[in-house]
């Protein structure tokens, strides 16, 4: 195996920070929905661990019980923001798992496939 040259390393860390950052922004298009109550109230997240959205079905909202309303709203949300992480993560592997299988010398980072 030959060795590797300083600026080829350069280059393949360079094509990496791109990649990443590449994958980091495209975090902002992936989406997650989360529900409580059977779908009374559901939340929609993006990978970047925004919450874009919040619907509330009206049959739940009761002036009398608004602790259970504060309650589906938190579950959906922590819902989304669940998937939503599960999903970044996995874009960032696979992201880092393209770049990586490129690099010279069979390269392997634990964790990454």
């Amino acid at each position: 195996m030959g060795r590797i040259g300083f600026s080829e390393m350069l280059k393949q860390a360079q094509k990496l920070q791109e990649q990443f950052q590449e994958a980091q922004e495209s975090l902002v298009n992936v989406r997650a929905e989360g529900a409580a109550g059977g779908g009374m109230v559901t939340a929609v997240a993006n990978g970047k661990q925004e919450v874009l959205q919040i619907r509330i079905d009206k049959s739940v909202i009761d002036p009398n019980d608004i602790e259970l309303l504060e309650d589906l709203i938190v579950a959906a949300v922590n819902q989304a923001l669940s998937k939503a992480q599960e999903l970044a993560s996995a874009e960032m592997s696979k992201a880092a798992g393209s770049v990586l299988s490129n690099l010279p010398g069979n390269l392997k980072i634990p964790g990454v496939e």
